[in-house]
């Protein structure tokens, strides 16, 4: 890439931002604050294109409330540096004065953008692959609020029951359901095993029986009725019914995640990878932006996933590599755990990953270069548009 003429570093906010432009002596040509609306906007990127249109726009973050101005400078086919708020904070620090202000941080996102060459340019992705970021986005956040309010379940069942709370598995969906309906050791043994079985079934739950003779059990075990029981058992009915809704949003979010999935052009490539279905073939597709050309190399794919160690040598020590600092945790995760599942499916990654351990690796480490493997492979099949084989095919002799 060639160096621009200027530089214009925002420092974004919800309802403004600030932007600083410099030249190549560092020198500032503008500073304006300016409100996050699309005519002030337009109007700031008019501004700055009159000065020069040379220029590389920087921003201390990627999302949010920067979505707008980033939207509207790719659709002017600006080119956008992005560097961590953390990385501005750092560099902060080596620049004269201790005052934090919104024109200094602009300055420093754009005299960074000036003086650095490792800063990657936002990619937009395509259009499939942006609505895919929106949905894994909403199930990861739904998943962690499934599992907080699973959390607060039992804090608030073992207050009033603690030998039902110990019983069972509040990750599964019996289990929730019977909280819905019974809470108390009273009323559980007032209800008894063939009418609980009887209720469970009624709304399809595996295993009713169990469960059934599990519940009663517990209920045997605590003859008690603690102060409070009667509104405890109504707040634990209501987190239980709140835990199945999520699981409802959850089962639809990936029922859209498939369907969306399924309409991107690699979708039949990546699937065919062992370990990697639709829902981590969506993720992978959302953290990449479906544009393997952006990356350039497969090499640069894994740095970019964190899945390539970067040297930390120092004086005598040398042959020490570390993850990278700077990575996109989302991408590690899901080949971490679409290498996970291809030990269960596919004898070529169980063979790679028996290898590793036998030359002393623990399974992290095995794991982490079974998935630079698989990433490498990936790639090549992306690339070539070929679905992934077992073994090359053999070429018979006419």
């Amino acid at each position: 890439m060639t160096v621009p003429e200027i530089w214009a570093g925002v420092d974004i906010g919800k309802t403004h931002h600030h932007c600083v432009v410099i030249n190549a002596e560092g020198k500032r040509l503008l500073s304006r604050r300016v409100e996050n609306d699309e005519t002030e906007l337009l109007a700031l990127i008019s501004d700055v294109l009159e000065t020069s249109r040379d220029v590389l726009w920087a921003v201390d973050l990627n999302h949010g409330g920067a979505a707008l101005l980033i939207g509207l400078l790719i659709s002017h086919d600006q080119p956008v540096a992005y560097l961590t708020g953390l990385a501005v904070h750092r560099a902060s620090a080596t620049y004269r004065g201790e005052g934090k202000t919104d024109a200094k941080d602009a300055f420093v996102i754009a005299d960074q953008a000036r003086v650095r060459r490792d800063l990657g340019l936002l990619r937009p992705g395509d259009e499939i692959a942006v609505d895919l970021r929106t949905l894994t986005t909403r199930r990861l956040d739904v998943v962690f609020d499934r599992t907080r309010q699973i959390n607060r379940l039992r804090a608030q069942l073992l207050e009033i029951f603690p030998a039902l709370e110990r019983s069972l598995d509040l990750t599964r969906k019996g289990p929730i359901l019977l909280l819905t309906g019974y809470q108390t050791p009273a009323a559980i043994r007032r209800a008894g095993v063939k009418r609980i079985e009887t209720w469970m079934k009624n709304r399809k739950v595996r295993g009713a029986a169990t469960l059934a003779k599990t519940a009663v059990d517990a209920a045997q075990a605590q003859h008690t009725a603690l102060p409070g029981e009667k509104l405890a058992a109504a707040m634990v009915a209501r987190l239980a019914k709140g835990v199945m809704a999520l699981d409802e949003e959850i089962a639809e979010l990936d029922a859209l995640i498939e369907a969306k999935f399924r309409e991107h052009p690699h979708a039949e490539v990546i699937r065919s990878l062992p370990g990697m279905g639709a829902r981590l073939g969506a993720e992978f597709l959302a953290a990449t932006g479906g544009d393997m050309d952006a990356f350039g190399s497969a090499d640069r794919l894994a740095g970019f996933a964190g899945l390539a160690p970067r040297p930390r040598d120092s004086g005598r020590v040398s042959g020490n590599l570390r993850r990278p600092k700077r990575y996109h945790r989302g991408l590690l995760r899901t080949m971490y755990l679409s290498a996970m599942v291809s030990l269960q499916c596919c004898p070529a990654s169980k063979a790679y990953y028996d290898r590793k351990k036998s030359e002393g690796k623990g399974h992290k480490q095995a794991l982490l270069a079974l998935a630079r493997r698989r990433l490498n492979v990936l790639w090549a099949m992306i690339r070539d548009g070929e679905c992934f084989h077992a073994s090359p095919p053999v070429t018979l002799a006419a």
